[in-house]
């Protein structure tokens, strides 16, 4: 069988599959385990303390009450695919799955793959999305996305525009504020929560009073995914402390000047855009896709036999697409593969076809 991504979800399907004497490997189109992480901007640190960044089988090294790096992610996430001698293949991207004639075709660059039973775990952060009115911009504006911004010394001196309210816009934000003039663009507010409450990490009380596990079937759950933009450790007024100045949603923008919803504008010299992101299977020919072109699935579990999603947003509770608790999505979907596997299972290396 194919799983498509090495990073934490692949990983994590990958740690079960194993345990069960699974035949499959672990396609991935980056050059390393861990690329994705390791080129994300030079001081960003997980809101997570290390006690809950963990996938199965092996702890999050070092004091558990600590905040990791991204590097000390991405070194940890390569390790653990040693530490387990997972079958990942890196520098295979992934161009289509195919379902045809029962089984799936699984196209790279050099060559196919036939496979009963295919893993899509290439997470919620695939298609950086910048909005349209950023071709409005002159191309004396330094612009970015989030994924592209690295440290202060990559951005021109002069006023710099931070445009998405999330953590990474807020962290970003705060980075760039002590040495130039920082604006932001929020289109909604989101509820700032403490990163630490008595001490504890945020995410020991979500763990332990169960609300981290809520799933979309409960009112709980549905309520918690209604107001799931939340802030974690920063805060508006901690920013405008640093010197921010905030405004309303990004509307408009023509040469080098911006307009919001307050009716307020401003000349930028640069512009980072950290608006997140959109899924993209549209290189998935099979049919799992609801009228809005969105995965219809139970818990990872697609329509189609054999095709399966991890690491989804919200696939199935809050910590579905977070470090430390996709685990136990992994669990609960190696156990459906072994349920719906065809016995003797076919091993995916000896079905490919190669083409030209």
């Amino acid at each position: 069988m194919v799983v498509v991504g090495a990073s934490q979800a692949g990983l994590a399907i990958g740690y079960f599959l194993a345990e069960q004497g699974r035949d499959f490997t672990i396609l991935d189109s980056a050059g390393e385990v861990g690329a994705t992480w390791r080129e994300r901007w030079e001081t960003l640190r997980l809101f997570t303390s290390a006690r809950y960044d963990a996938l199965p089988g092996l702890a999050f090294p070092g004091d558990a009450d600590r905040y990791p790096t991204k590097d000390e992610v991405a070194d940890y996430l390569a390790d653990y695919a040693r530490t387990f001698d997972l079958p990942v293949e890196l520098g295979s991207r992934v161009t289509s799955v195919t379902r045809t004639d029962g089984t799936y075709l699984v196209g790279l660059e050099d060559r196919t793959i036939e496979t009963d039973q295919v893993v899509i775990a290439t997470g919620p952060f695939q298609d950086p999305f910048v909005p349209p009115i950023a071709a409005g911009l002159d191309d004396g504006v330094l612009q970015m996305h989030s994924t592209a911004y690295r440290s202060p010394e990559g951005i021109p001196e002069g006023r710099v525009l931070v445009v998405g309210g999330g953590n990474t816009g807020y962290q970003i934000a705060a980075e760039l504020s002590g040495s130039r003039e920082v604006h932001i663009a929020i289109g909604s507010p989101q509820k700032p929560l403490p990163q630490r409450i008595l001490g504890r990490d945020l995410f020991w009380y979500l763990d332990k009073t169960g609300l981290i596990r809520k799933t979309l079937d409960t009112r709980i759950g549905r309520r918690m995914r209604a107001n799931e933009d939340t802030l974690i450790g920063s805060s508006p007024r901690g920013l405008r402390r640093q010197g921010v100045e905030f405004h309303g949603r990004a509307l408009d923008a023509s040469g080098s000047t911006v307009r919001f919803s307050d009716e307020t504008e401003v000349d930028v010299q640069a512009v980072i855009w950290a608006t997140g992101f959109r899924l993209d299977h549209s290189w998935i020919d099979a049919p799992v896709f609801d009228a809005q072109a969105a995965v219809a699935h139970r818990r990872g579990v697609s329509a189609s036999p054999g095709l399966y999603f991890i690491g989804l947003p919200w696939q199935h509770t809050r910590g579905s697409a977070l470090l430390g608790f996709v685990k136990e999505d992994a669990e609960y979907l190696a156990q459906q593969i072994a349920a719906a596997a065809r016995e003797p299972s076919r091993p995916a290396a000896s079905t490919e076809t190669r083409t030209a």
